[in-house]
C-alpha cells in the first residue's frame, strides 16, 4: 500500500517512534511523528514521503522489514500489513543481535 501525500480524513492518526539511527541519517527527523496511516506499509511510506530514502532503510524490496528492523505496533511485533488504529503507536528499532 501507497500512502498518499494527504491520506483522507477518515485514515487512523497514529505516532511512530524513530531510532536515533535514522534520526542522525535523516537530519531534521523527530524522534516522535505524527502521521495517517491504515497499516504499517502506509506509515513507513508517510515517513519516506517526509523524508526520501527512510523506507528503503525500513524495508527491503520484497518488500518485508528488513532483516536488522523491528517494527512494533502497540506493543507488539507487526509486519507491513499490520493493520493500525486512531492512536497506535509505530515503533521502529534496530534489532540488537550478539552472540
Amino acid at each position: 500500500m501507497t500512502a498518499s501525500a494527504n491520506p483522507p480524513a477518515n485514515t487512523p492518526g497514529v505516532v511512530a517512534i524513530l531510532p536515533g539511527v535514522l534520526q542522525r541519517l535523516f537530519p531534521g527527523a523527530p524522534r516522535r511523528v505524527e502521521l495517517r496511516a491504515a497499516c504499517v506499509a502506509e506509515a513507513i511510506d508517510g515517513l519516506d514521503a517526509r523524508w526520501p530514502g527512510m523506507a528503503d532503510r525500513i524495508r527491503d524490496s520484497r518488500p518485508a522489514i528488513r532483516r536488522h528492523m523491528n517494527v512494533f505496533v502497540d506493543g507488539e511485533r507487526a509486519a507491513l500489513e499490520t493493520r493500525l488504529r486512531e492512536g497506535s503507536t509505530v515503533i521502529v528499532m534496530t534489532a540488537v543481535s550478539g552472540g
